[in-house]
Formats: structure tokens, sequence, C-alpha cells
């Protein structure tokens, strides 16, 4: 229940505690961790960079990936802080498979949001898509760190572990 009003209401200074609870066993407590962390991810900008993520989540649902890109940008010059602009903006990229843009977007929203499992799972999907396999479990491992229950990157880290193999064997 905390981690609902949290989702509501919380703020920065929740963002610890909410990710510890997303090692919780309990699958409840790991969700309702997960959505409030995203909701606070979300509107952790100002009120003017708040509404142009929300114009750029819009224009992605359309398929307006050029029309997102210009609204989460802007959303950054506003506030440079907004890590989910940075975030939302790596998504767009990855979208339209600019993953070098994707990447740097990643890395930023991690700088600034460090517990940001999002921003490194999305890290590893670039380096993945990049051949980049090292990389990409990397990235991929830093995000179960923060969240373990993503068994979509837990079955991916074996698959690059098996990549990763294959190719010694292959050099043989």
């Amino acid at each position: 229940m905390a981690a609902l009003c949290l989702s509501l209401v919380g703020g920065a200074c929740c963002l610890g505690p909410l990710a510890e609870q997303l090692k919780d066993p309990d699958p409840i407590v790991n969700e309702m961790a997960e959505h409030a962390l995203w909701s606070i991810w979300f509107r952790s900008g100002s009120c003017e960079a708040n509404h142009q993520l929300g114009k750029g989540a819009q224009a992605m649902e359309r398929q307006e990936m050029a029309q997102a890109i210009k609204h989460f940008t802007r959303a950054i010059e506003i506030d440079p802080q907004f890590a989910e602009a940075y975030n939302q903006r790596a998504i767009a990229h990855y979208l339209l498979e600019e993953f070098d843009e994707s990447v740097a977007d990643c890395q930023r929203t991690a700088e600034l949001m460090p517990c940001h499992f999002g921003a490194w799972a999305g890290m590893g999907h670039c380096h993945a898509h990049q051949g980049n396999f090292a990389e990409a479990l990397d990235c991929y491992q830093k995000a179960l760190a923060i969240n373990p229950h993503l068994e979509c990157l837990a079955e991916a880290c074996e698959e690059l572990k098996g990549q990763g193999n294959q190719g010694e064997q292959d050099n043989l």
C-alpha cells in the first residue's frame, strides 16, 4: 500500500527505498515498487518539462518518433536534470535504430538516476543489436542487480553468455 501512495505523491527522496523493494521476493511488492518508480520518474521534471514529456509520449504512441524526439529534447532543454526525458528519447532513438544516440541518452539517464533499470536494459538492447555482446551482458547484469525480477533480461544474459562461449570455441 505504501508503494501505491508513493507512486501518487512520492518524490526523488523515495527512489532508494523503492528500488530496494524491487528485490523483495513477493511479486506484488516488486510490481508495486516498479510501478511507483516509473510514476516518480515520469513526473520528476519541472512542470513544463513534464508537459513536454507527456507530449513526446503521445507522439511515440502515434509512431511519430521524430516529433517525440523534439518534445523530449525540449524537456531536456527546460530541465537538463530530468532523467526520464533522456530515457524516453533513448527509446525513440532505439525504435529508429539510432543505437549510438540511444546509448548516449541511456548513459545520461543512468548518470542522473543510477537505479534506473530501464536505462540499463535499454543500453543493453542497443549493445546487443550492435553485436557488442560483452557490453550488453554488463548492462543487463546492472539492470538485474537493481531489479532481479526482470526475467527476460535474465534469459538474455544466459543467451549472451552462450554467445561468448561459442565465440571462444570458434577461435580455437
